[in-house]
């Protein structure tokens, strides 16, 4: 499964130095005014320590993560919903990703110029979504224009899209995402039709700089209006020092948390921004494991037993028989796939069994 997460923001927030801690891959953010005017696509593999153990436990000749796909998106200007900047360029990137990771400074350094000569993150985020919003309008209202049309030749899903039509234009115009509508079952078959930027999920990104005055340290009251703002929204996010994380990501295992320690930064930002965008885009992940190889494999949250094993192969689906089913930390606990036989941990499980995150299975075709 691929699904990407668009890395977006207004010029110098740190989008690009975020992309390079993240893939392990340069890019070229110093040569144009825009940093990046192609998007970069990097493959990242989602931290997950219950993969290395089942490893360990199989003494697995390979291992291999689940992956997420993050795209560096050319900066935001003010105005790029009417083409301003790299705007066309820029809607249609995130248009083709599948989240939103919004990109905010939190951090005031006189060397590194703001785009609104101002560092208020609060202020950022309203104008990207502002940018987001208004794109989404212009999408929405020449729907409109033309779903008439439609509704003349009978096309029953036509009425239905126009009443939907219709509660968005409202909420857009009240400067809301569209997210934050109601949709039932048919009108979001017809939403979806539209790829409206505004119905993608939105994690915000906090970037911080170590040596910098970071607002989140002084308790600045742009930072509480900040996370006034993701309560009252109820919106995810996450804080990374962008910069930190990229001078440390050559580095693996223990020097890497020597030097992280010697910096003063206790968490792995990085590792919190791939597992928050992972859950963004409503994944779990289920594992195969043996001899040969330890797997962790990407689903939707809700996927069946037979829909599961197309992560594997196509054809599981149609060919599935049954799932034999173990929880990862139940079959560690008791040592062998044998005992978990023995003692009745692993369920046989049908067509109909929903997949939970950390299930080990062995799929009967």
């Amino acid at each position: 499964m691929s699904l990407s997460i668009g890395i977006v923001g207004l010029p110098n927030v740190g989008k690009s130095t975020l992309f390079n801690a993240l893939t392990k891959k340069a890019v070229a953010c110093e040569n144009y005014p825009f940093c990046t005017i192609d998007p970069s696509v990097g493959v990242v593999a989602v931290p997950d320590d219950r993969l290395w153990k089942l490893s360990e436990f199989s003494k697995s000749a390979k291992t291999v993560p689940a992956a997420v796909e993050f795209v560096d998106i050319a900066g935001l200007v003010k105005g790029a919903s009417a083409g301003e900047g790299l705007g066309n360029k820029f809607l249609t990137n995130i248009r083709e990703t599948d989240a939103i990771a919004e990109v905010v400074r939190i951090f005031e350094d006189d060397n590194i110029l703001h785009v609104s000569n101002k560092v208020d993150p609060l202020s950022d985020i309203e104008t990207i979504n502002l940018e987001l919003i208004l794109a989404d309008l212009q999408t929405v209202s020449k729907r409109l224009g033309n779903v008439e049309s439609d509704i003349k030749r009978g096309l029953k899903s036509a009425v239905i899209e126009k009443g939907a039509l219709e509660k968005l234009k409202v909420v857009l115009e009240e400067g809301k995402l569209s997210r934050s509508i109601a949709f039932d079952e048919k009108e979001i078959v017809e939403v979806a039709k539209l790829c409206l930027l505004t119905m993608k999920p939105i994690l915000y990104v906090l970037n911080k700089k170590a040596g910098g005055k970071n607002l989140d340290e002084v308790n600045d009251e742009r930072f509480v209006k900040l996370i006034k703002f993701f309560e009252e929204t109820k919106s995810g996010y996450v804080i990374v020092d962008a910069g930190i994380e990229q001078e440390l990501k050559d580095l693996e295992g223990g020097d890497k948390k020597e030097m992280r320690e010697g910096l003063g930064v206790k968490d792995d930002g990085i590792d919190n921004l791939i597992k928050a965008g992972y859950k963004l885009l409503g994944l779990i992940t289920y594992f195969t494991t043996g001899e040969d190889e330890s797997r962790a494999w990407t689903i939707k949250e809700g996927w069946t037993a037979p829909l599961a094993g197309t992560a594997i192969h196509g054809d599981f689906k149609d060919k599935f028989v049954r799932a034999e089913v173990v929880f990862w930390q139940e079959l560690l606990n008791v040592g062998s796939h044998g005992q978990a036989r023995e003692k009745g941990l692993i369920r046989k499980e049908g067509k109909e069994y929903v997949v939970k995150d950390g299930d080990v299975i062995e799929f009967k075709i």
